[in-house]
């Protein structure tokens, strides 16, 4: 059973930034894709970023210019970068590997973007 760990979530103030840790319990080279999604109270899980095991990314508009995926070498860790938050970045983020028809969610690490 793959296991997927997300750690570094938190309270930030709007504009700050935070860095999200994804840890597999196997390589995530072994995955076709690995992302980032979240929800937020009230409304549908959405995607924010993934990456193919090619190193091809998407990005939600949201997302755009202000997050960043990205991977470690080793192949069992992945990131979210994020910055200029604001209130509507407040979600708990879940981290994503997708092989095939097959999907698996960690727990998720709650975000919250207040003064």
């Amino acid at each position: 059973q793959v296991q997927l760990v997300e750690s570094g979530g938190g309270l930030v103030q709007p504009g700050g930034s935070l860095t999200l840790s994804c840890a597999a319990s196997e390589n995530i080279f072994n995955f076709n894709y690995m992302g980032w999604y979240r929800q937020s109270p009230g409304k549908e899980r959405e995607l924010v970023a993934r990456m193919s095991v090619g190193g091809t990314t998407d990005y939600a508009g949201f997302a755009e210019g202000r997050f960043t995926i990205s991977r470690d070498g080793a192949g069992n860790m992945v990131y979210l970068q994020m910055g200029s938050l604001n209130d509507e970045d407040t979600a708990v983020y879940y981290c994503n590997a997708r092989i095939l028809s097959s999907s698996y969610w960690g727990q998720g690490t709650r975000v919250t973007v207040s003064s």
